[in-house]
């Protein structure tokens, strides 16, 4: 798959030429625009496994959610932390780090970068390496694309973010995310139900991982989020509930993001997915909202890694 000159990769339908000086909402272009390659140890343990996960991080976002930990690189504005890279300087760079003990090759925030993480995936496999992929995704993402990656996607790990259409419009700028959202986990899971497939190692080989940040203030949304896994999907999904949230500088005043999530918040939240059946996954420490704090200015990203306890 090429970039497209009539961008309709995302919800967005843009139709922009990426190759043009003239950029759709994600401001991206035709290029490899990364802006980091680098191991993850951080991630859920099926997903980093032993050795922890090669990520590729795509910069810019086809949401822009206003408290992102990851604002370095997601913004789409000109000042975006990334460097365009050529497709053997990659294919390289993520082979020593395969080579280093890594069984899976994830792409963060792919949605509008899907033809150049094909063109990734198909130079790494011509090295003879076979690494799990993992698709790590907002879940702001069209069904048709989904469809195209049968086959080729081992692991989704869809963040479902917002039910309620009036928090997803102030937070991240896409007032239809909720029902977007459910169509393409849903797609998802048509892909791969609920088993999570993992090897002698523990490492996911093939499946579906939902995660959902716990926003301050914000219980309701969480709640209905996972009434709908148990209710349209299966009791069966792993659920990675997060408890991570960190304000960023630009959110320190915002009326209700400006603090972490309280340990009431969490517990009601956890005490939800309880009393649903939704056993299979993983919660966090509350002290996780001062663990996951990237600075994609360094090399190593991820200095620190995830709290997560098994349900």
């Amino acid at each position: 798959m090429e970039a497209p000159d009539n961008c309709r990769l995302c919800p967005r339908d843009c139709q922009a030429d990426r190759y043009s000086e003239s950029r759709g909402y994600c401001n991206a272009g035709s290029g490899l625009e990364i802006s980091s390659v680098c191991i993850h140890k951080g991630e859920e343990p099926p997903v980093s496994g032993v050795h922890g996960i090669c990520n590729v991080f795509f910069s810019r976002c086809n949401l822009q959610c206003i408290y992102c930990q990851n604002y370095q690189i997601s913004t789409n504005s000109c000042n975006v932390h990334f460097a365009e890279r050529t497709l053997g300087d990659v294919t390289a760079e993520i082979a020593s780090l395969l080579d280093s003990g890594c069984e899976a090759l994830g792409f963060v925030s792919p949605s509008h970068m899907v033809p150049q993480m094909l063109s990734i995936i198909e130079a790494v496999r011509s090295t003879g390496r076979n690494p799990v992929i993992v698709y790590n995704t907002n879940a702001y993402e069209k069904v048709d694309v989904l469809r195209n990656l049968e086959g080729i996607i081992d692991v989704y790990i869809p963040d479902f973010k917002y039910s309620d259409p009036k928090l997803a419009g102030g937070l991240s700028d896409a007032r239809d995310y909720p029902e977007v959202a459910k169509k393409a986990i849903a797609e998802m899971f048509r892909q791969k139900g609920s088993p999570l497939i993992t090897n002698a190692n523990g490492q996911a080989m093939s499946g579906l991982i939902i995660r959902h940040l716990v926003i301050p203030g914000q219980v309701q949304n969480s709640l209905d989020i996972l009434r709908f896994i148990a209710s349209e999907l299966s009791v069966k999904v792993h659920v990675s509930l997060m408890a991570q949230y960190h304000p960023v500088p630009s959110v320190m005043n915002h009326e209700f993001l400006g603090r972490a999530v309280s340990h009431e918040e969490y517990q009601q939240v956890v005490d939800e997915m309880t009393d649903l059946g939704l056993e299979y996954g993983w919660i966090q420490e509350l002290e996780s909202s001062s663990h996951y704090l990237p600075d994609f200015s360094n090399q190593h990203p991820f200095e620190k890694q995830l709290i997560n306890t098994t349900l």
